[in-house]
């Protein structure tokens, strides 16, 4: 055997289709951990309106931010929503005074959807938010995973991401709904799959690593279909709220960094960037650090579209690598790589990978539970680590398929030369 064929087994090892639990017993875990994830949940809306126990001062959620923003642009000062004053402002008129700041440091595209819902009172604005995009998560999900049903709604549900992204009122749902159309469709429609990946630009980091991939892999529709969508929703924002909401944008854009650097919670960074300053590295050692792992994502990413891998591995390359790649990236964005789980899941049911494989996407999936960290002082970070397994295993996944096609062109053309033998003898 040679040296490849032996890792592409250490790798993979016996096929066993036997190995991976069934949709049933799945589904009871599932039921079980959402049970607990409820009434966590139900915990932490009665702590954060004062229940339990009195609080210091008043809370709010991330949405106040999007609400915040909203209003400013529906009452005809978009611009402003880049001044602190005037946003704070905002975000405790449609809340309460006292309300701690939430930062706004999306582009003027993501005002045009903050000032839709603003124009519904501040709680059906959060619950028609929070429902318009989980739904579309949810069900890209159930696609990737070529499951239908209703059942298995269970375990995409437990996913502990979904339930940080719900209690903070975030946007990773949206997130993790287009990096999971797009990558559906990126073989069959790349027009529309381009479409949803520009969407992206909403956050624009997050579409880093989209250009790589669809450049490595010659997707080039999608990569011009992608393009186009960008410089559209640029060109309705600048339009809708005119281009000195750009340039107040830009300006805020230009100080964040050092919001990102010493004004949040650290802890509840995913990225390797968040990991050095935790661990009380230097923002210089940090972006050092950052830099290093953005390469690595990059590569990793370009190499696997490149040599056109099967769509699961090069999908959850894809998303996977983003939280690597990104400094800035929370716990809640660890619906990413629940995305890339689910492609992992298909990929593992396709070539009926071993009981270990099964076991480690459950490990992640069940640790996730504990990314949300929320005390500022607190070295524990877990989110950094889920994140982190989730590309190794995509990575393990991508080698193991390289060694596997190796192995099997080379038995092909072992096979083919000891029949050429054996028909001139």
């Amino acid at each position: 055997m040679s040296g490849i064929q032996a890792v592409a087994q250490r790798l993979f090892g016996e096929r066993d289709g036997s190995a991976w639990p069934s949709r049933r017993r799945v589904c009871a875990y599932a039921a079980l951990l959402l049970g607990l994830e409820v009434i966590g949940l139900a915990f932490f809306v009665a702590g954060t309106h004062g229940w339990i126990v009195a609080l210091k001062g008043p809370v709010s959620t991330d949405f106040v931010s999007f609400y915040a923003a909203g209003l400013l642009a529906d009452a005809g000062t978009p611009a402003l929503v880049y001044q602190q004053a005037a946003h704070h402002a905002a975000e405790q008129a449609a809340t309460q005074p006292g309300i701690p700041y939430n930062y706004f440091y999306y582009p003027p595209i993501f005002i045009l959807l903050c000032a839709l819902f603003a124009r519904l009172p501040y709680l059906p604005a959060f619950l028609a938010f929070q429902a318009a995009t989980l739904l579309p998560c949810l069900l890209t999900a159930r696609r990737i995973l070529h499951q239908s049903g209703w059942a298995i709604m269970l375990p995409l549900l437990a996913f502990p991401a979904v339930f940080y992204t719900l209690g903070t009122g975030q946007n990773a749902f949206l997130t993790a709904a287009l990096f999971g159309a797009a990558t559906l469709l990126v073989d069959r429609r790349p027009v529309l799959a381009g479409l949803l990946f520009g969407t992206l630009c909403y956050k624009p980091h997050f579409g880093l690593l989209v250009p790589v991939a669809l450049a490595a892999g010659g997707r080039w529709r999608a990569f011009a279909a992608a393009a186009i969508t960008v410089a559209a929703l640029t060109g309705l924002s600048a339009l809708a709220f005119g281009w000195d909401t750009w340039q107040a944008f830009f300006a805020a854009a230009a100080n964040a960094r050092h919001v990102y650097e010493a004004g949040i919670s650290q802890a509840g960074l995913t990225s390797p960037f968040g990991v050095v300053l935790v661990l009380g590295g230097r923002p210089a050692l940090a972006y050092q650090v950052q830099a290093a792992a953005t390469l690595m994502a990059m590569a990793s990413v370009g190499v696997v579209w490149w040599r056109g891998s099967s769509q699961p591995v090069r999908a959850a390359m894809l998303t996977a690598a983003t939280p690597i790649a990104l400094p800035v990236v929370q716990f809640y964005d660890l619906m990413l790589s629940g995305i890339a789980l689910a492609w992992l899941v298909q990929l593992g049911q396709q070539r009926s990978l071993p009981a270990r494989y099964s076991t480690v996407m459950a490990m992640l999936f069940v640790t996730t539970l504990l990314s949300g960290n929320f005390d500022p002082h607190s070295p524990l970070m877990i989110a950094p680590l889920v994140a982190a397994g989730t590309f190794l295993l995509t990575l393990v996944a991508a080698l193991g398929e390289m060694c596997a096609t190796h192995t099997h062109l080379s038995d092909g053309m072992e096979f083919s030369r000891t029949s050429a033998r054996s028909h001139n003898q």
